[in-house]
């Protein structure tokens, strides 16, 4: 796993590319993956993502409750120069911060470190979101996409489940080809999924770069940027299996 100011570093680079790409595409253009959004609003979305964060991580709050509200501009000349802050902020604070103080998470990992990890994530997806919306082609950094993999596919069978999510049906293969990384998932009888870290055969297989496999885990992309192998319908399930409106 990359070290804490690896995940620090990673948030000040995709939060600088992040805010480059929306001055790019201008506040109203639209964002593919969040089809009622316009640039604008994206930015907005991560400026009240990282203003939360830093204040849970700062204030070692056990409770969200405790975030003080902040206001959207109208000028979105100034949002962006509030969001360049607040994500300056946000890289200080948990750069700093000891990553075993207990904090209110939504995942069932409650502390600083899970903040940490999670939050360089959101910058790289939310990063191309802004390229996509600025006309460009933007890959994630193979290290910390495979990472997001990792943390991914751990939480897609608690925090990330769907609703009436439908079986699994099979065991699927996921393999980076540009960084070490593969995943095996499976299905007990009870429909808990299970990852592990290996090479092994299996039902249904995917090979892709680290960046396009995180980004498919977040239907930003179709499995049609790698390889797919054996049964595609248990893959089709494993992408539907989390909640993602």
């Amino acid at each position: 796993m990359p070290s804490q100011s690896d995940f620090v570093d990673s948030i000040r680079r995709d939060s600088d590319g992040f805010a480059e790409a929306a001055e790019a595409a201008g506040p109203h253009a639209a964002v593919a993956a969040c089809p009622d959004w316009t640039v604008a609003d994206l930015v907005w979305h991560l400026r009240e993502v990282h203003h939360g964060w830093r204040a849970i991580v700062e204030d070692r709050l056990r409770d969200p409750s405790g975030i003080a509200p902040i206001e959207r501009p109208p000028d979105f000349t100034q949002l962006l120069a509030d969001f360049r802050a607040g994500a300056g902020r946000l890289a200080d604070v948990l750069g700093a911060a000891d990553p075993t103080t207990p904090v209110w998470t939504w995942a069932p990992q409650q502390d600083a470190a899970f903040v940490i990890r999670h939050q360089a994530q959101e910058a790289a997806v939310h990063r191309w979101d802004a390229e996509q919306a600025a006309g460009r082609d933007f890959s994630i950094d193979p290290v910390m996409a495979a990472d997001a993999v990792d943390e991914f596919l751990a939480l897609i069978g608690t925090a990330y489940q769907a609703e009436e999510a439908a079986p699994l049906g099979g065991t699927l293969h996921l393999h980076a080809t540009d960084t070490p990384g593969e995943w095996v998932v499976t299905e007990d009888e009870a429909g808990d999924l299970h990852v592990e870290r290996t090479h092994r055969k299996a039902d249904a297989a995917l090979r892709a770069t680290a960046s396009d496999l995180l980004l498919m885990l977040y239907r930003r992309v179709t499995p049609a940027r790698g390889e797919v192998f054996g049964d595609t319908a248990i893959l089709h399930r494993l992408l539907h299996r989390r909640d993602l409106d």
